[in-house]
C-alpha cells in the first residue's frame, strides 16, 4: 500500500481550465494518473481534455465519486477552494498554489480540523506514487517504483533525491512534497508517520530546510516511536544568514534551533542517518538498506 494516492484514487483538478491547471492536468493524464474531471465555476457542463468540467466540487464528487483534488487556483481564491473541497467530502487535497495569504491559511487550518481529510501544501510540488498516480507538478520520468519513501519541503530536492535513489537501483514508494509555506496542511512528522506505517516502504528520505521546528518534531517522533525503519536526512540552507527568508516563506532562521547545524544535530541524536550534501543521499540510502 502506497500512501495518499494510488491507481485507485479518483482525482479532480480545481482550476481545471486555467493555463496552469490545463498544462499540469495534461501531464498527469499522460502519466496515467486516474483523473476523472475538473472544476471551474461557470464552465460546468463543458468538456476539457476529454473530461467533464463541473461548477462545484460537490457536483464533481456526486458525478465521479472523486476522493482526491489538486488545486491550481489563484492565491486570492485558493482558501475558499480548499474549504469547498473539504466540505464536499474530498479526502486528500493537494494545494499547489503559492502565495496564499497567511491569514487565509489560518482559517483553512482550523476549518480542516473539523473535516475528515488531509491537505498537502500549499506551495508544494504534490504527491507521486510512481507508475500509479502523479498528483502534482513533478517530472514523472524521474520517479521509478520501489520501496523508499520521500518527504520533502523542497520541490527540486525531491526530484534530485528520487533520481539518486533510482540510480542506485532502488525506487520510490511514495514521494510527498509538503510545501514551503509557514502554515501547511501536513507536517514533516505527519508525512513521515504515514510512510513509516506503510508496509511497502522500507526506508524514508527526509529533506528539510532551515526555519521552524518541523524536522526536529519529526526526529523526536521517530525516536520515540521505536520504529526500526531507517530514515536518511538532509537539511538545506546551512550557509544561510540568520533572519533572512531563503526561497520559501517558512525558511527563515528565527532561533538557535532553526539553523541547519542544530537540526542536523537533533536528527542525528534521534537516530537519523544525516548527510551533509544532497549529492550523498542516494549512496546513504543504498548503504543503510544493504
Amino acid at each position: 500500500m502506497s500512501v495518499l494516492v494510488n491507481k485507485d484514487s479518483k482525482i479532480i483538478v480545481q482550476g481545471f481550465t486555467g493555463t496552469e491547471g490545463t498544462f499540469h492536468a495534461e501531464q498527469m493524464i499522460e502519466y496515467g494518473s486516474p483523473v476523472v474531471g475538473g472544476v471551474t465555476p461557470g464552465k460546468g457542463g463543458q468538456t476539457h481534455l476529454n473530461l467533464p468540467v463541473f461548477n462545484t466540487v460537490r457536483d464533481a464528487v456526486k458525478a465521479t465519486g472523486a476522493d482526491t483534488s489538486i488545486l491550481f487556483v489563484p492565491p486570492a481564491f485558493a482558501a475558499d477552494a480548499i474549504m469547498e473541497a473539504a466540505n464536499a467530502g474530498i479526502k486528500v487535497i493537494i494545494t499547489i498554489t503559492e502565495g496564499i495569504p497567511v491569514a487565509d491559511m489560518v482559517k483553512v487550518y482550523d476549518y480542516l480540523k473539523k473535516h475528515d481529510c488531509r491537505m498537502i501544501g500549499p506551495n508544494c510540488p504534490g504527491v507521486i506514487t510512481p507508475e500509479e498516480a502523479k498528483v502534482g507538478i513533478m517530472p514523472g520520468f524521474v520517479f521509478k517504483k520501489g520501496r523508499v519513501g520521500l518527504v520533502s519541503k523542497s520541490g527540486t530536492l525531491t526530484y534530485e533525491a528520487a533520481d539518486q535513489v533510482v540510480r542506485q537501483g532502488l525506487g520510490i514508494s511514495t514521494a510527498i512534497g509538503i510545501g514551503g509555506d509557514p502554515i501547511i496542511g501536513t507536517t514533516t512528522k505527519e508525512a513521515l508517520e504515514l510512510l513509516m506505517n506503510d508496509e511497502e516502504t522500507d526506508a524514508v528520505v527526509m529533506i528539510g530546510e532551515i526555519g521552524g521546528q518541523l524536522e526536529s518534531d519529526a526526529a523526536h517522533w521517530y525516536k520515540n516511536s521505536g520504529i526500526k525503519k531507517p530514515v536518511i536526512g538532509f537539511i538545506a540552507g546551512e550557509t544561510a544568514p540568520a533572519g533572512r527568508t531563503m526561497g520559501h516563506a517558512g525558511a527563515i532562521v528565527g532561533g538557535s534551533d532553526d539553523t541547519a547545524q542544530a537540526k542536523k544535530r537533533i536528527m542525528r541524536e534521534c537516530g537519523i542517518h544525516v548527510v551533509d550534501s544532497p549529492a550523498l543521499i542516494g549512496e546513504k540510502v543504498k548503504e543503510v538498506l544493504s
